[in-house]
């Protein structure tokens, strides 16, 4: 094959999807051409082959579970699942292929090191710096901020400063102005409709994929819809319902790759913005400010200079790396002046970042001794599939019920509240006036549940909470608080809590149930396993289902 050939070849797969899929495919079953495996290894078609095999795995697993809904023969069954493994195995082969590519090129991109006088004043005497900046960005004429680039929105950053040419296409600027409801919009009719050419526009990349999960997310609600709607009616008319099953895997697979896709072009976008912020005019704008900052620090601080100079010279005497520019010992120099451990400081700030403490021994667990001998304690716990947004819930409490059930949850977070939610409703039911406490293995479901109640507003837990099922419930929940009758806290899973260990098993059997991998006796011995094996006492327990 020609040079002229091959840069063809790599060309049509890196503008032809299916043809690219179908190559990449061909290429993991051991069926590719010389030619064809050559091609794909070229660098510029890591992220597509990436993005194909997103696509191709949602694929594999639709099929997978509609042979099973469809109660398929058992060889077909082996078939379709080992064609899947083989898909997700490939898919996490070229997601990994990407990431080191991605790491050679940021290792090959060289950064000039500031001197270290600089990078120590800044650690070490973070205020007084940033107060010598702000004068000199001033007496430029320049807003603050200016020779550091924010970690997120750089495009928006770029516009702002007119570092870019032209005017945003009104399309555009519908995308980048409309509201977060309103652009998860646009990302399922992009998927499911009509594909929308100005989503990969460096305005809107970097929101495209924030909220490309919750796309997703939406996808596989409708499959988890489409599955139940499967499951509610016999085996042999089923069709149809398959039919609309199929539908949904399609628009999820749709919305899988152009996840990723949008994630490729925000991590393009960042490449391109911060080669900017690191070169150029731009470079030179940053090195001559904070430069003239050092020297205004030095006049205005000269004991605190002193001390700077002082140390960076008698380091340089003895560091192995100051052939490279002492490149981090500014950190730990910046300790010694403050007389502190050495802490991860931020390259690009200008402030302080204090490190993280971890949390005493005592606060891993359930702290219970403030509660009244009244109030109702019960743990519950939630499961949540790959395949669509189908989850399952228990929960069991001390007074002897336990409950289970299904719902929707767009990730182990919102799964997680529904259980909650469902314990603390069905409790406040049982127990007119005692205190209700909700014990959870998730920290997420904890904040959400306790931001909602603490501001008697569900909505301030929606940034958790995605789907409408969970949403009313958490609505029904939060008409209780003005009675401070319930509280929720953190308990450390799998440490050997009866309870937890059962709300575990019963989330587990709910959403085996929810998905049709259990029968309904089966489900039932299963149930009656769970409880004794809480041991004596247990059998007395009810169950809420």
């Amino acid at each position: 094959m020609t040079i002229t050939e091959h840069t063809e070849l790599i060309r049509r797969f890196a503008d032809d999807f299916t043809a690219l899929q179908e190559a990449v495919l061909a290429r993991m079953n051991g069926i590719r051409t010389p030619e064809t495996a050559a091609a794909l290894e070229h660098a510029s078609l890591a992220g597509p082959v990436a993005v194909v095999l997103a696509h191709a795995d949602v694929l594999a697993r639709g099929a997978v579970r509609r042979a099973e809904l469809s109660l398929q023969p058992p060889e077909r069954l082996r078939r379709l699942r080992a064609h899947a493994r083989r898909v997700r195995r490939a898919r996490s082969q070229a997601e990994v292929a990407y990431k080191e590519q991605c790491a050679r090129r940021l290792a090959g991109r060289s950064r000039p090191v500031e001197a270290l006088e600089l990078r120590l004043a800044r650690t070490a005497f973070a205020a007084a710096f940033g107060e010598a900046l702000r004068h000199e960005l001033r007496d430029r004429g320049l807003p603050d901020g200016t020779p550091q680039a924010p970690e997120s929105d750089l495009a928006q950053w770029a516009w702002d400063r007119k570092a870019t040419d032209g005017e945003l296409p009104a399309p555009v600027r519908e995308l980048r102005d409309c509201d977060d409801d309103a652009f998860v919009q646009a990302l399922l009719h992009d998927a499911r409709e009509e594909e929308n050419p100005h989503l990969p526009h460096d305005a809107v990349a970097e929101r495209w994929s924030r909220h490309a999960r919750a796309a997703l997310a939406w996808g596989r609600y409708a499959i988890g819809q489409a599955e139940r709607d499967a499951l509610a009616c016999a085996p042999s008319v089923r069709r149809a319902r398959l039919d609309a099953l199929d539908d949904a895997y399609q628009d999820t697979a749709v919305l899988a790759a152009r996840a990723r896709e949008a994630l490729l072009r925000s991590t393009d976008l960042h490449d391109r913005m911060r080669a900017c912020v690191t070169t150029g005019p731009f470079a030179e704008l940053v090195a001559q400010c904070r430069a003239a900052a050092l020297a205004r620090f030095a006049d205005a601080e000269p004991e605190s200079w002193h001390a700077v100079r002082e140390l960076t010279v008698r380091h340089r005497a003895h560091c192995p790396e100051r052939a490279d520019g002492c490149q981090y010992c500014h950190r730990v120099l910046a300790a010694v002046l403050a007389g502190a451990p050495p802490a991860d400081t931020d390259e690009e700030g200008d402030g302080e970042h204090p490190a993280a403490t971890a949390p005493a021994d005592g606060d891993r667990y359930a702290l219970l001794a403030d509660l009244p001998d009244t109030a109702v304690v019960a743990v519950a716990d939630a499961a949540i599939g790959d395949e669509s947004a189908l989850c399952g819930y228990g929960w069991a409490a001390e007074d002897g019920t336990t409950g289970h059930g299904d719902s929707l949850a767009s990730s182990s977070g919102e799964a997680e509240v529904i259980g909650v939610c469902a314990a603390a409703l069905s409790l406040l039911e049982r127990h007119e006036d005692a205190p209700v406490v909700l014990l959870c293995d998730s920290t997420e479901a904890v904040d959400a549940v306790d931001t909602a109640l603490s501001s008697a507003d569900p909505a301030a837990a929606h940034r958790t909470l995605l789907f409408p099922e969970s949403r009313q419930l958490m609505d029904r929940l939060v008409r209780h608080r003005h009675r401070h009758r319930v509280q929720v806290r953190w308990l450390k899973g799998h440490i050997g809590h009866d309870l937890n260990e059962t709300a575990d098993a019963f989330a587990g059997l709910a959403l085996r149930r929810a998905t049709g991998r259990i029968s309904l006796a089966a489900a039932r011995k299963e149930e009656a396993r769970i409880l004794r094996s809480l041991g004596s006492g247990i059998d007395s327990l009810s169950v809420a289902a």
